[in-house]
C-alpha cells in the first residue's frame, strides 16, 4: 500500500505509536525490538521516516560520537579523479525530484558534497556510480552526513560483496524457483549480470517510488540481513 493510500485515521494513529518509540528509543530497541520490526514491516509514516532512519541506521548514534567529521571530510579537496566522474553524475540523479532538478542548486551541491566526503573517508573504494542514487535517496530524508555501515565491500574494485550475495540469491532462486533456476543456469546467466544494479543502489532505480522507500524501511530496520 503506497502511503498515500492509507486512511488519514490509520496514519495518524501510526504516527502517535511511532513518535512513542521514537522518544523512548532505547528502551524499545532494547525491551521491544520485535515490535518496532512489525511496525517497520507496517511502513514507516512518511512525516517521520527522517527521524525514524536516522535512529535505525545508527546514525544518531554515529552522529554524536563523531563530532564534525562530516565538516572535517567535506574540508579536504578530494582526489580529482573522482570530483570529474561525480560531476558529470550528479543531473542523472532523480532529475525530476524538486531536490535535484535544478543544475548546481542545493540538492545537486549537497550530493557531490557527500559522494566527495566517502571518497575520502574511504579512498581504497574511491566513487562507484552505483553510490550517487543511494546518496540521493538519503539527502531527501537526511541532512548531508556519511552513515556507511550497510554496504561494506559493495564499492570495493572486486565487488567481493555483491558476487557473495550474488551467489545467496542464485541458492534462494533454487529453493522458491527451481525452474527460473535452471534456467538461467543452462543459459550461463550468472547473478552479476542481472541483480547488480538491485543490489548496488538498493533497488532505488529499479521500483516504483512506494516501493524503494518500503523497502529501505526494512533495510534500515534489519541491515545488511535484510
Amino acid at each position: 500500500m503506497r502511503d498515500e493510500d492509507i486512511p488519514p485515521d490509520v496514519l495518524r494513529q501510526r504516527e502517535a505509536k511511532w513518535l512513542d518509540m521514537l522518544n523512548s528509543w532505547d528502551k524499545w530497541m532494547a525491551k521491544k525490538h520485535k515490535k518496532v520490526k512489525l511496525r517497520c514491516q507496517k511502513g514507516i509514516p512518511p512525516s517521520l521516516r527522517s527521524r525514524a532512519w536516522l535512529y535505525l541506521s545508527g546514525g544518531k548514534v554515529k552522529k554524536e560520537q563523531n563530532l564534525g567529521k562530516f565538516q572535517e571530510l567535506d574540508r579536504q579537496p578530494g582526489d580529482p579523479k573522482w570530483l570529474d566522474v561525480i560531476e558529470k553524475d550528479l543531473h542523472r540523479q532523480f532529475p525530476f525530484h524538486e531536490m535535484f532538478v535544478a543544475r548546481g542548486g542545493y540538492g545537486q551541491q549537497d550530493l557531490f558534497r557527500v559522494l566527495k566526503a566517502y571518497t575520502v573517508y574511504r579512498p581504497e573504494e574511491g566513487y562507484c556510480q552505483a553510490q550517487a542514487p543511494i546518496a540521493a535517496v538519503l539527502l531527501m530524508h537526511m541532512p548531508a552526513e556519511i552513515c556507511e555501515k550497510y554496504l561494506p565491500g559493495y564499492y570495493s574494485a572486486g565487488l567481493e560483496a555483491i558476487q557473495l550475495d550474488g551467489e545467496i540469491l542464485f541458492a534462494l532462486l533454487k529453493r522458491v524457483s527451481p525452474v527460473a533456476h535452471r534456467h538461467l543456469k543452462k543459459h550461463k546467466i550468472d547473478p552479476i549480470l542481472y541483480m547488480t544494479e538491485w543490489f548496488m543502489c538498493a533497488f532505488s532505480r529499479t521500483l516504483p517510488w512506494a516501493s524503494v522507500l518500503r523497502v529501505w524501511d526494512m533495510f534500515f530496520c534489519e541491515g545488511e540481513a535484510y
